[in-house]
């Protein structure tokens, strides 16, 4: 079982601060609890919410972060100023070779530590500019749900830290695991981090001109060679349009939408069954093994051979 130390920093938002027990405390692997989630904070008691929040009680201090497996720095109402005491701690966890993470202004936390210098990172979108001119030593990018660089991972804003306690559980147990915290939690499965964080678009009208009937057509068929010319045919438009739109709707272009997806679905077999690496690349549309092989190890550093390894749960 995975330790999650949650750092509160006031004035904390509720709604973040629950969001990893909500989507890790549910987690079983083999039966038994897959994640220990504490939350913590420099000084336990009763801490500030955001205006118009309500307080919360925090009972344990830094001191589970020495225990800690990944440590998560929820969203706060104050970006400068942050506790030395806690700052130090971060930094000491990251020495130590924890992966340290935030969520939307949680990430001012960890620029105040000093984890962020030289690095890439996100926060939400409307708060980007702010943090690139208090912290020029950071790379930010506005553009993203959440971006790995080394042991940190930051997220954007509030929902997005789903995002990000999903994609931490795909890392230490699989996507198998990873979706059923999804279905659990009646939310989208894992999203890859480099999506849009928004859709600068109106919602579509009663009638539903969006495309996501022609994506749920394409999971259904990710096993067979789908092109621009099949999906913009299902969709009733032409390939321009069809691209624009699905830019539009899900921040990803046509192809690397579908790529996602059956890179999705190689590590789901890969998981959960016994079929040949070949046979997974042919069931999740990669081709052949050698495809499937170069686009895992560029997209997860490792090859289907050494995943199966580790997150294989059929035998």
């Amino acid at each position: 079982m995975k330790t999650i130390a949650v750092v509160a920093v006031a004035p904390v938002k509720a709604f973040d601060l629950s969001m990893p027990e909500t989507l890790m405390g549910s987690v079983l692997v083999d039966g038994e609890p897959g994640y220990r989630v504490v939350v913590c904070t420099a000084e336990p008691g009763v801490l500030p919410s955001t205006p118009g929040g309500f307080d919360v009680v925090v009972r344990h201090g830094l001191e589970v972060l020495d225990e800690a497996d990944t440590v998560i720095v929820p969203s706060t109402g104050s970006r400068t100023g942050a506790d030395p005491v806690t700052l130090a701690a971060l930094r000491a966890a990251v020495a130590r070779g924890v992966h340290v993470t935030s969520i939307c202004s949680g990430a001012f936390v960890l620029a105040q530590a000093g984890l962020l210098d030289g690095r890439t990172a996100t926060t939400h979108w409307g708060l980007a500019d702010e943090l690139a001119t208090a912290h020029p030593l950071v790379t930010v990018r506005a553009d993203a749900l959440f971006i790995e660089d080394g042991p940190v991972t930051t997220a954007a804003g509030a929902a997005a830290g789903i995002d990000l306690c999903l994609h931490l559980i795909r890392t230490d147990y699989g996507a198998t695991v990873a979706n059923a915290a999804a279905r659990a939690a009646v939310v989208t499965p894992v999203r890859p981090g480099g999506q849009a964080q928004f859709v600068d678009t109106a919602l579509p009208p009663d009638e539903d001109l969006s495309l996501s009937a022609t994506r749920a057509w394409a999971m259904q068929r990710l096993d067979t060679p789908l092109s621009l010319r099949d999906l913009a045919a299902h969709a009733r438009t032409s390939v321009r349009t069809l691209t624009r739109r699905f830019h539009e709707e899900t921040g990803l272009s046509p192809q690397k939408w579908l790529l996602h997806q059956r890179i999705h679905r190689a590590r789901e077999l890969l998981e959960s069954t016994t079929l040949s690496v070949e046979s997974v690349a042919r069931h999740s549309g990669m081709g052949t093994a050698e495809s499937l092989r170069q686009h895992m190890i560029r997209q997860l550093g490792v090859p289907p051979s050494t995943y199966r390894a580790n997150f294989a749960t059929a035998r």
